[in-house]
């Protein structure tokens, strides 16, 4: 079993040895279908014998619904967007990543820290500082970016949701008074710096642009491969 890192240092009173799950996250802007592989990763992996537990964006029990209302106004500040995130991150961390992967279960988390830091850097934030801000963050074992042109991002929005998200669209920050040109400014930006995190932190970007069928073949075959790495008494997940 290899043991786990932080980015930096590790949260108080946390044993990383302690440690002996699986966390794999699945990257991607909204509409890129992470939600949907995550469910199906789910269910193949635990059709296979593995225990699962999910974590994602605005799932905390001491913020997430709050975190909810707060958006809902359209009137979070940059820096309190960031800290709100934050709280809810590591509220997560402490109450279900942490005791699920002491339990030796595979952790799926649908976005993570990344996310949150590109968001924060578009909108203006210090690399140092979130640097700082995420730094007792576990360094997972995999993340996979789910890459969908800006088109097929819009095209998919519009038809599942029949229009634009406020925040999604940076409307926040003024890149356009139309909404469409303000969600395309944005979402190359956040593609910008997800290609630049993913440099930095070794993503592997899958091509989703294609069936879902294909993409979860895809995924399928890596996470296989990262469970034969941390899981050496088994041979592979399900087919």
């Amino acid at each position: 079993m290899r043991p786990f890192r932080c980015f930096a240092a590790p949260p108080p009173g946390l044993s990383l040895e302690e440690l002996e799950g699986v966390l794999i996250v699945i990257e991607g802007p909204d509409s890129s279908g992470r939600s949907t592989h995550i469910e199906m990763l789910s269910r193949w992996l635990e059709e296979d014998g593995y225990p699962v537990a999910q974590v994602g964006l605005k799932r905390s029990r001491l913020v997430g619904r709050e975190l909810e209302k707060a958006m809902e106004g359209n009137v979070l500040g940059p820096r309190t967007m960031s800290l709100f995130y934050a709280t809810d991150f590591y509220d997560q961390l402490e109450n279900i990543i942490v005791p699920s992967l002491r339990a030796g279960s595979v952790v799926l988390a649908d976005r993570y820290v990344y996310t949150l830091m590109a968001r924060d850097l578009v909108r203006g934030a210090e690399a140092d500082w979130l640097d700082t801000v995420y730094g007792r963050a576990l360094v997972p074992d995999a993340v996979f970016y789910l890459q969908v042109s800006t088109r097929a991002l819009a095209d998919r929005t519009l038809a599942s949701h029949g229009g634009l998200d406020y925040w999604e669209s940076g409307m926040d920050i003024g890149l356009s008074r139309d909404w469409f040109g303000s969600y395309v400014r944005y979402q190359r930006r956040m593609n910008d710096q997800f290609r630049a995190l993913g440099e930095r932190y070794r993503f592997t970007t899958i091509n989703a642009n294609r069936r879902i069928a294909a993409i979860h073949n895809d995924l399928k075959q890596r996470v296989t491969r990262v469970l034969q790495t941390t899981y050496p008494g088994r041979e592979r997940a399900g087919g």
